[in-house]
């Protein structure tokens, strides 16, 4: 019996992510130099793992409750109102997930139905679109191209207004993946007095807060509204702990008893161990990002200072670790064809731009989560292909 036609039919939108799909693609060239995926090339703190190897000498090998340890709750709530000034209660208002990219699924289910859109700034990290598709709804790209990527108040009250009664959330990313985009404290206030006029959540993904560059600390806009933000948190960038699988949602109560409901069937709970190691990360690793965050600065210096030398426009990003930089003119190729040419020729990798939706095409991400060595000769191996 064919039963091939029986799928979701949402699945018929998402595609493999291109981000995947190239780096697969030149992963059998030899000795090639990736400067692709967004994974810190830094081990995760030895305290961090100390505390994980602890928790198994002590067995703890059994669920925690579904929203998570309270111990966990309790070091996310001080940490974040440390850093971030924002208030949460433990107890009913953070949630323990796996990962970033849970927290998002889970918090997306949990608000969207078929028929809903979502606005999203564009260009964008592709995470977002897939989940928002399963679901039935649909994305809403606001485009910052001609602004150097930076979303404005005014743009931001037009979407909403050309969106209407079907959108449903805003989601913001800062500092942004792929352009290193990040807001300050008076851009951050001035979306709040927008979106506070409308019925809509925010699902903010601050996962790179710890890592900006700008003198001004990183402002999150549940500051502001508390009451319509879901504010998702990792600890995959900031204590590189990518592979630890190991988020947060903090919200109101009221949203949070709804996430909580869409997380209990996705996966029950996080992974004991691993809580046990974000408790240690979050009490008594509350600086870990700092020297991590000032090998990023300096290596996004020397790529920006190399690659705007060959002829690729760049736009200084001030948080995450990525360069997102327009290829020159007089190319012929689409940025995956670009970058397939000098993946074959040069044995180094970065991720087209076209990755992360139309308006990035014609530009390449470069991820500096990589050691000043890898990067040096990378951007060498650049010089020879550009010169060609």
């Amino acid at each position: 019996m064919d039963i091939s036609h029986r799928f979701n039919k949402h699945l018929d939108k998402i595609k493999i992510s291109m981000i995947r799909e190239f780096d697969q693609s030149i992963s059998d060239i030899p000795g090639v130099l990736k400067l692709t995926l967004g994974e810190p090339d830094f081990s995760t703190p030895e305290h961090v793992q100390e505390a994980a190897k602890k928790a198994i000498d002590d067995g703890k090998s059994h669920y925690t409750g579904m929203a998570g340890l309270l111990e966990l709750r309790q070091a996310t709530a001080s940490f974040m109102k440390e850093k971030y000034r924002v208030s949460y209660q433990a107890e009913d208002e953070i949630l323990v997930t796996i990962g970033a990219t849970e927290a998002l699924s889970a918090s997306l289910i949990a608000i969207l139905e078929p028929g809903d859109t979502v606005l999203l700034p564009a260009p964008a990290y592709p995470g977002y679109e897939p989940i928002v598709n399963m679901v039935g709804a649909e994305i809403i790209e606001i485009d910052t191209t001609d602004n150097q990527f930076v979303l404005t108040p005014e743009a931001l009250e037009e979407g909403i207004q050309e969106a209407g009664s079907s959108l449903k959330a805003v989601i913001l990313n800062y500092p942004a993946n792929p352009t290193g985009v990040t807001y300050s404290r008076e851009q951050i206030a001035a979306f709040a007095k927008v979106i506070e006029k409308y019925p809509i959540f925010v699902v903010s993904d601050e996962v790179y807060s710890e890592l900006t560059y700008t003198d001004e600390d990183h402002t999150s806009i549940a500051e502001f509204l508390p009451t319509q933000t879901i504010l998702v948190q990792s600890l995959s960038k900031s204590h590189a702990m990518t592979g630890w699988r190991l988020g947060f949602i903090l919200s109101s109560k009221e949203i949070i008893a709804q996430i909580v409901k869409s997380h209990q069937y996705l996966v029950t709970a996080a992974t004991t161990l691993v809580q046990y190691a974000g408790v240690e990360a979050l009490a008594n690793g509350k600086d870990d990002a700092l020297p991590m965050r000032e090998e990023y600065r300096e290596r996004r210096d020397y790529i920006l200072e190399q690659m705007t030398k060959l002829g690729f426009s760049i736009i200084k990003p001030d948080g995450a670790f990525y360069i997102f930089a327009r290829i020159p003119e007089g190319y012929n190729q689409n940025s995956f064809e670009f970058l397939q040419d000098f993946a074959q020729q040069q044995a180094v990798a970065f991720i087209p731009g076209a990755a992360f939706g139309k308006y990035g095409e014609g530009y390449v991400r470069v991820s500096y989560a990589a050691s000043m060595e890898t990067i040096q000769e990378a951007m060498r191996r650049l010089a020879v292909f550009m010169r060609r």
